[in-house]
């Protein structure tokens, strides 16, 4: 087929997508993905698949455990701000933290960035925050895909996926059927909003009249466009060594994300018990204290919408307490007493007021 006379041949790069600029990309992130090489995988890009090698990873009997997620409007904030060399941290935390949960060590990561045209620096911010995430967590990046769509986003926007593989042996997977009246609860410490609950962030911050640039009214030296950017905290090294210097100490972990703690530790407790927790043990971060002000939202909604200071929860005998408190505080969190597994219907029995 010949093309007419008086209509020049077109290209995909006139239907707004370009191939050399994706190919460019590629190349601006190839150092970054193999920076995260570990044993197992060598994190090259530009196969079809990622492989991975259990064996070479030191496993024997390994159950595989996969997970998705995305940051969801936090997104906005990034494009708002033009920060966008931290939310590809949220992107990996949101997943290995779901995987260690499950008492998997997190092996492999791979993501998706989708956007109306490429901006080859932009998306390079984004996977070199998603390369951070994956030192911080052990997690190897093997791999992503990158889809320029034209009409499908608005110009700027883009989206974000994660997807993350971890392996746990057989006997070691999370949460154990043994939690029982008397276990103790660990919280750790967030390190802020992490990614959930912006969609309530943002109406806050536009009800407020503030700008994203100017100073964040709750961190010094801050804009608040960055500090309501501070990245999800990843937990992954601090809980690998409890498993490794207390095995079998940890009967279950719930990973504090959107429901706060009152939907999320519940789905580890079994039906004849409730978590009791003493909230003015929680330091709550700045930020909280602002939004409840700024909403005004009401500390119930508070706890069923963010994390308020906890993002992790660790359930221990009482005889194991003490000795897993230290070990993660040795590993650099930030510890409370949360409070004790006690009789109950499986849900969470709050105890006095945030300290908001």
């Amino acid at each position: 087929m010949t093309n007419s006379p008086d209509r020049p041949s077109v290209t995909y790069a006139d239907a707004g997508v370009d191939i050399s600029a994706g190919n460019a990309f590629v190349r601006a992130i190839a150092p970054l993905a193999k920076a995260t090489a570990r044993a197992g995988a060598d994190a090259s890009l530009g196969g079809f698949g990622g492989l991975f090698d259990l064996k070479a990873a030191g496993f024997d009997d390994p159950l595989l455990v996969a997970a998705t997620d995305g940051v969801g409007t936090k997104l906005k904030l990034a494009g708002d701000t033009g920060i966008h060399d931290t939310i590809g941290i949220d992107l990996v935390a949101m997943c290995v933290n779901d995987l260690i949960v499950q008492g998997a060590e997190p092996l492999l990561f791979l993501d998706y960035f989708g956007c109306g045209r490429l901006e080859v620096g932009v998306a390079s911010d984004v996977v070199k925050g998603i390369a951070e995430g994956c030192r911080q967590a052990g997690a190897a990046l093997i791999g992503g895909e990158t889809a320029e769509m034209p009409g499908m986003y608005a110009p700027g926007d883009y989206d974000l996926a994660g997807f993350a593989v971890g392996a746990v042996e057989r006997g070691q997977v999370l949460p154990r059927p043994d939690v029982a009246h008397g276990d103790r609860l660990i919280g750790l410490a967030s390190s802020g909003v992490h990614s959930n609950g912006y969609s309530l962030v943002r109406r806050i911050v536009e009800q407020s009249g503030l700008s994203l640039d100017g100073p964040a009214p709750f961190d010094d030296g801050r804009t608040l466009g960055s500090a309501l950017l501070e990245p999800t905290r990843i937990y992954v090294e601090a809980l690998k060594r409890v498993f490794a210097q207390h095995p079998g100490a940890v009967k279950a972990l719930a990973h504090v994300t959107g429901g706060g703690i009152t939907e999320n530790v519940p789905r580890v407790l079994p039906k004849t018990c409730s978590a009791a927790i003493d909230l003015p043990r929680i330091t709550v971060p700045p930020v909280f204290a602002w939004l409840a002000a700024s909403g005004p939202v009401d500390p119930s909604e508070m706890l069923r919408t963010f994390n308020c200071g906890v993002g992790m929860v660790v359930i221990t005998s009482a005889d194991d307490f003490v000795a897993v408190s230290e070990t993660l505080a040795e590993a650099g969190e930030t510890v409370f007493a949360l409070g004790e597994i006690v009789e109950g219907d499986g849900e969470v029995a709050y105890r006095g007021a945030l300290a908001l």
